[in-house]
């Protein structure tokens, strides 16, 4: 049996410029929770649990960094949407 390879990871636009103004132990943080989202991307938690529709809107949180992503699930990507980072 052979693995699936993980999730692509792509930034919405807004994001990708926040992304860009994070200090850099702030982005390591980001990228290592999207490693770990792209390979198992329900591993976070559901954004709105009570959304049935939308169990494919992710929500993660380490320490002061926060991000919300979507499960593209087709086209096997993940969409990051929002980054919070409270530094």
């Amino acid at each position: 049996m052979t693995a699936q390879q993980p999730y692509a990871v792509r930034f919405s636009a807004p994001t990708a410029k926040v992304l860009d103004a994070l200090p850099e132990h702030a982005e390591d943080t980001v990228w290592d929770v999207l490693d770990a989202a792209a390979t198992d991307p329900w591993g976070f938690r559901q954004w709105n649990a009570e959304d049935f529709e939308g169990e494919d809107v992710r929500y993660a949180s380490v320490g002061q960094l926060s991000l919300t992503y979507w499960v593209n699930r087709p086209l096997r990507q993940l969409t990051v949407l929002n980054i919070v980072w409270l530094g």
